[in-house]
């Protein structure tokens, strides 16, 4: 039975064998199909495992916020034919603050087999590295852009981690980064826990936890760095 390979990508430039499993070498290289976020760093992340796949003879769909949803069954046309699918994200696994759950949804419902394959999320190393609460957690993905708007969303997950004490996980985008540091010191409690992780994996990679006072005047520049935060009590 053909399968839909669910495989993530390297978080930080640097050696993909120092991230990934070595399993990804041979799916990647024996899959012709491919439904990716973005085909030119898709292309550059396989001659990056295989120098010798032939990028030529690949097929490319594109999954991001331009696809149409009722373009997404034929991209899982190749596995009615006896060919596997492998969904790459831009960074990280894929349907995890990733496109790929809604493929991954027309799938389940054909009778597919899904494979997902081992690999990096920020989100999880993150909380591994925090120190924060990992038996009670949640992913919140991003926080509204009005000021108003986020203050109100940092107030109220601030509350759930005093009140349930559940580590709460978030992202910004890379250019926003700082403004969203300044609206946390802004908004919590100074004994709140504020975790900052930025580029993981990376050469430069930067994890730190401290309390909202402690990060005072003491913050990183995060001016596009991929960067997630994690707020515990």
């Amino acid at each position: 039975m053909a399968e839909l390979f669910l495989v993530p990508n390297i978080l930080s430039d640097g050696d993909w064998q120092n991230v990934l499993p070595a399993r990804i070498f041979s799916v990647l290289t024996n899959t012709r199909f491919f439904i990716v976020e973005n085909i030119r760093t898709t292309r550059r992340f396989l001659k990056q495992v295989n120098h010798e796949i032939d990028i030529n003879q690949l097929v490319f769909f594109e999954l991001n916020k331009h696809t149409r949803q009722q373009d997404l069954p034929d991209f899982l046309a190749p596995l009615e034919q006896g060919n596997n699918v492998a969904v790459i994200s831009e960074a990280g696994c894929p349907g995890v603050a990733d496109p790929g759950a809604s493929v991954v949804q027309i799938a389940h419902q054909k009778g597919y087999k899904i494979v997902p394959l081992v690999g990096p999320s920020s989100i999880v190393l993150a909380l591994m590295a925090s120190g924060l609460n990992g038996q009670n957690f949640a992913f919140n993905g991003y926080l509204p852009v009005k000021p108003h708007e986020r203050t109100k969303a940092i107030s109220s997950l601030e509350k759930l981690t005093k009140n349930n004490g559940q580590t709460q996980i978030f992202i910004e985008t890379p250019y926003r980064n700082n403004q969203l540091v300044t609206d946390l010191l802004k908004a919590c409690a100074p004994a709140t826990l504020l975790c900052i992780a930025a580029n993981i994996t990376g050469e430069n990679e930067f994890i730190a936890t401290k309390t909202i006072s402690q990060w005072k005047g003491k913050v990183p520049d995060l001016h596009k760095q991929p960067a997630i935060f994690l707020i515990g009590s």
